[in-house]
């Protein structure tokens, strides 16, 4: 089951646009400042004075109020936001009533974190238009690099992901074409990283070094062996 539920693909965050988070814990907090140094503006709200202070520092604007509460929503003019994140973890009843009154107030894309299947669907069901489960998602992520030689693993699809490692020894001196990656492995070298520079796209004749990392895409299981050969 794919853990990021969507129901619409064409859905993305405009540049530079306005948008609403509300829950502002280590989640909420970290999205919302990202956002802003992305060039968005924010309005971060949550319950408590000493997180919304806290926030003050980093985001556009804050705010303290219920989120679960609709008035307070209204007030707030939440319904003139195009796009809104229910970053509430915690309290799964505040999450559920929060994403209904985002929906009453006919925000255009409502984001929503769940923390399990149930509050997931049912997050759907009330409107949200994308549903993330981020402890699911990093617990998964960490699971790939503490067992093997992985520098970070992201999942782009059930089953089919992109991966970060070292090259393997077999690859140093040899161009990707003789090294027939793609043909022995079932994986594709998207780009390389050379010791001391920055990422460059691969292609058939980049020769592969001792020290370089790789960014490489394909199977789960296939990437998994690839990254441990050494």
């Amino acid at each position: 089951m794919a853990r990021h539920r969507r129901r619409h693909d064409h859905d993305a965050v405009p540049a530079e646009t306005q948008v609403l988070v509300i829950g502002l814990g280590r989640f909420g907090s970290a999205l919302a400042e990202t956002l802003v140094a992305l060039g968005h503006e924010v309005l971060g709200v949550d319950t408590d004075a000493e997180l919304v202070q806290d926030a003050s520092e980093r985001l556009t604007h804050v705010a303290q109020a219920d989120g679960a509460n609709a008035k307070a929503l209204a007030q707030l003019g939440a319904g003139d936001f195009p796009v809104a994140v229910v970053a509430i973890g915690g309290d799964i009843e505040a999450s559920i009533l929060c994403t209904a009154a985002l929906v009453d107030l006919g925000v255009p894309l409502i984001w929503a974190k769940a923390v399990t299947d149930a509050h997931g669907r049912i997050l759907e069901r009330v409107g949200a238009h994308h549903v993330v489960f981020p402890e699911h998602d990093m617990g998964q992520r960490v699971a790939h690099l503490v067992t093997g030689r992985m520098m970070d693993y992201v999942e782009l699809d059930p089953g089919f992901a992109l991966v970060e490692t070292a090259a393997p020894r077999e690859l140093w001196g040899r161009s990707l074409a003789d090294a027939a990656i793609r043909q022995r492995h079932g994986v594709t070298v998207v780009c390389v990283k050379p010791r001391g520079a920055g990422f460059t796209y691969a292609t058939a004749d980049t020769v592969v070094h001792e020290g370089d990392v790789l960014l490489v895409a394909g199977e789960a299981r296939q990437l998994e062996a690839f990254a441990n050969r050494t």
